[in-house]
């Protein structure tokens, strides 16, 4: 059985790639001195994947890693001993057993605020309302395995739920997206808003993933 970690990835650490991040787990756990599994072959590597790459640039409550932790130490040892050899935003909360298959990771929760440096414009509500409100909205994405560079999807169906609170100078949206199989980024709904309302378009917009859930909705762990 596989072991896991729940941490979080903030600040300066949003912009650490995600092969980068990768590397930084692995020199963490050799730095914290905390044995793990290592792949096999003829170049043997600390075994480490995350359940669901975050794009640079987003930050993350809710960040899974899974492991395989060795004997001699305890799951409530490591967030301590990991997190001190871990860069500046990036904190690890718990540790413990995989007990559920990631395939019952369903969905992700985000939080996309649009900002506005000289005041939001009352009509952005509504026209992200009518683009999350239609039946169908066709948009490119891109793709190295097409030939094209980018294949076409219809990101309607993938956003499960989503809901807005507005302020003067900002937008947020409260969305409740599909996680995998396909998974859909939020940063095509950015996309897609100010290519369809460019006179809406925000002057910076922040991405974050506040949950991660299973098919009821409920945290996976």
């Amino acid at each position: 059985m596989a072991d896991r970690l729940l941490f979080t990835k903030t600040g300066r650490a949003r912009y650490i790639s995600h092969l980068d991040l990768m590397r930084t787990f692995q020199r963490a756990f050799s730095r914290a001195k905390i044995p793990i599994k290592h792949t096999e072959g003829f170049n043997p590597h600390p075994f480490v994947s995350i359940a669901l790459p975050l794009s640079v640039g987003f930050s993350s409550q809710c960040e899974i890693l899974e492991f395989g932790l060795l004997e001699g130490t305890s799951y409530e040892e490591v967030p301590e001993r990991l997190t001190a050899a871990m860069p500046e935003g990036i904190i690890v909360h718990q540790c413990y057993p995989a007990e559920r298959k990631l395939k019952e990771l369903r969905y992700v929760n985000y939080i996309m605020t649009f900002d506005y440096s000289e005041g939001r414009p009352q009509e952005s509500e509504p026209a992200m309302a009518a683009l999350l409100g239609r039946e169908s909205l066709v948009v490119k994405k891109k793709s190295n395995k097409a030939k094209a560079g980018f294949t076409e999807v219809d990101i309607i169906p993938l956003v499960h739920s989503w809901r807005m609170e507005c302020q003067s100078d900002a937008m947020m949206v409260d969305l409740v997206t599909s996680a995998q199989n396909p998974g859909l980024n939020p940063d095509l709904i950015r996309a897609a808003f100010c290519a369809e309302y460019p006179e809406y378009a925000p002057d910076f917009v922040t991405f974050h993933r506040r949950e991660v859930l299973d098919g009821k909705g409920k945290a996976f762990r």
